[in-house]
């Protein structure tokens, strides 16, 4: 697949990022990771990200994510294709994109760098460094310090062929316009806040009509049923969702930093589909927590 085949895959349909499965001890879970994958991939979504921001790349050895992408790659080989998510200083970044790109992964999600803040053009140079480390396509997550400008993204667009997405975690709306009219068609544009679908409407109005969904992980069902009520603006549909589900989701979720992932762990386990704990600094949902949940889900009915 190349970088253009992987940009108009990624320009329509629903986008997410299956947990990474621990067992008890934290330590990776394969057989839990290839049953996850499993159950979900024929549910329609048009790209999997593994070991992204839900799939805590951040708690990743270098020698487990070696192997969480080529079964990510193997499992879904012939149903969804994988993006591997990478991160860290530039060197480091350039360590993970060649490895997903010899294991098969389709593309690369890349994350913001680590701890430092450093300067736009430093930061433009760390993704130009890590785009022509590769031949596959990348999608560039502006989030936290990754803080591109609309002329930077330009720039790069011209220096890296195989940029060929952006995904808005920072929520800044003139920004994101500014983007988007800018750059126009040449990237593929992904909304990327946490709980992307409450701001799906919205984005769409904007010219960013995919995102990614992290619930997917656990109500995949519904999941997708939301996101086609997004794309034939299906108000009522749209509305009826967020106020039963995702209204109190994020009541549970905004307790503390950190549970947008954990509570996505914690709904794969009501499901029965545990991945196990979050590993530090994380930290698990309390027990009353993790029961608002399981009502919220009994709610949705079967998936």
């Amino acid at each position: 697949m190349n970088p253009q085949e992987l940009k108009s895959i990624l320009s329509s349909g629903l986008l997410s990022f299956p947990v990474t499965d621990f067992n008890a001890q934290g330590d990776f879970h394969r057989a839990g990771y290839i049953k996850r994958l499993e159950w979900l991939a024929p549910y329609g979504a048009s790209a999997l990200f593994a070991a992204g921001g839900t799939g805590e790349f951040f708690s990743l050895a270098a020698s487990e994510y070696s192997e969480i992408i080529k079964t990510a790659v193997d499992t879904c080989e012939t149903s969804v294709p994988i993006l591997a998510g990478v991160g860290g200083s530039t060197r480091q970044a350039i360590e993970y994109a060649q490895e997903a790109e010899r294991l098969g992964a389709k593309g690369l999600l890349l994350l913001p760098h680590y701890l430092t803040e450093a300067s736009q053009d430093g930061v433009a140079a760390h993704v130009e460094a890590v785009c022509k480390s590769v031949n596959i396509g990348v999608v560039v997550y502006n989030r936290n310090v990754c803080r591109l400008t609309a002329p930077l993204l330009e720039r790069l667009a011209e220096r890296c062929p195989n940029l060929i997405g952006y995904k808005d975690g920072l929520g800044d709306i003139e920004l994101m316009v500014s983007i988007r009219r800018r750059l126009g068609d040449r990237f593929s544009y992904l909304g990327g806040l946490p709980t992307a679908e409450v701001y799906a409407a919205a984005y769409k109005a904007l010219g960013v009509p995919v995102y990614s969904s992290a619930v997917f992980n656990f109500i995949p069902k519904t999941a997708m049923d939301f996101y086609h009520a997004i794309a034939r603006e299906d108000h009522a549909t749209v509305g009826k969702i967020i106020d039963d589900f995702f209204l109190p989701y994020l009541d549970i979720r905004n307790r503390k930093a950190g549970y947008a992932v954990s509570i996505v762990k914690a709904g794969a386990k009501i499901v029965g589909y545990d991945a196990g704990p979050v590993r530090a600094p994380l930290t698990d949902l309390l027990p009353e927590e993790y029961e608002a949940l399981a009502a919220l889900i009994d709610k949705q009915g079967a998936q």
